[in-house]
């Protein structure tokens, strides 16, 4: 008898890879019947999960701001924001809470700034950046979780051979001018294979789902000049001068991964990940 998940966000981009590897992986997938679902209204998440019975949930919906966190600064959009990023997190939380059923949910590392003295942040570290109302909504969404102890997987900047408005690739290359500061990035297949392991194991409490290690803008688009277009050109700026053209702030972190790590569950280097991901680009 095959597992059954119900998947919150499942037209969205981590939703949509999410509800091809499980039915892939042979389980039963609710999708579409969820959609319709405003996770804002506690009574309907409810409803959702007592009508469908599944074994797992997961929460893939979630609000970054069309085209970037810049849309969740505007006064008429902070409300949605925070009720879908928040209030539908925790609507969910307490619905699977109520009928013991195991939730996954994706969530943002998004809320540091630095590098933590060269140690990366742990899942354990205090939130530090609160530049954006995004980062804002993220971390406190993770804070009011935390007493339901679902499984929080937290990704930063998605980068993937298939195009995309979220790849980060098909971000930069929109941009003749790029900041170059060191990150933690998550290449979305390993970042798939090993929630799905996590997930799989019914494992608990907060894992930073990024690749080991970290690198910054310019190395990417230097490799992408080097393998995919050698007549494609960009010029630095500084911080300073992303800060006169954006409305919020943008976070800048690395994250430190040996919590997964230490389980077996790893995703590889990003240095070697992104030429490898370049090479498929190209394709």
């Amino acid at each position: 008898m095959s597992k059954k998940i119900l998947i919150f966000g499942a037209n969205g981009y981590f939703g949509h890879s999410f509800t091809k590897l499980f039915k892939n992986k042979g389980w039963e997938v609710i999708a579409n019947d969820v959609e319709q679902t405003d996770i804002r209204d506690s009574s309907q998440v409810q409803k959702a999960l007592d009508n469908l019975k599944p074994d797992v949930v997961l929460n893939a919906a979630g609000i970054t701001g069309r085209p970037n966190v810049d849309w969740c600064e505007d006064p008429k959009n902070k409300f949605e924001t925070f009720e879908v990023n928040v209030l539908g997190a925790v609507n969910i939380a307490k619905a699977c809470d109520q009928f013991g059923i195991y939730l996954a949910h994706i969530g943002s590392g998004c809320i540091y700034q630095g590098n933590n003295d060269g140690q990366g942040f742990t899942e354990d570290d205090p939130q530090n950046f609160f530049g954006s109302f995004y980062s804002r909504t993220k971390g406190l969404s993770e804070d009011l979780l935390k007493p339901f102890n679902p499984l929080q997987l937290r990704v930063r900047i998605p980068i993937e051979s298939a195009p995309s408005p979220k790849n980060v690739i098909d971000k930069l290359l929109k941009y003749e001018k790029i900041i170059s500061v060191e990150n933690s990035f998550t290449v979305v297949p390993d970042f798939l294979k090993a929630s799905y392991a996590l997930i799989d194991r019914k494992e608990k409490g907060i894992f930073n789902m990024t690749n080991a290690g970290s690198t910054d803008h310019q190395y990417i688009m230097d490799k992408y000049k080097e393998i995919v277009d050698p007549d494609y050109n960009y010029a630095l700026m500084s911080l300073d001068e992303l800060k006169q053209s954006t409305v919020a702030e943008r976070s800048n972190c690395v994250l430190n991964t040996d919590k997964r790590e230490n389980l077996g569950i790893k995703m590889p280097p990003i240095k070697e990940r992104i030429i490898e991901v370049l090479r498929e680009y190209k394709k």
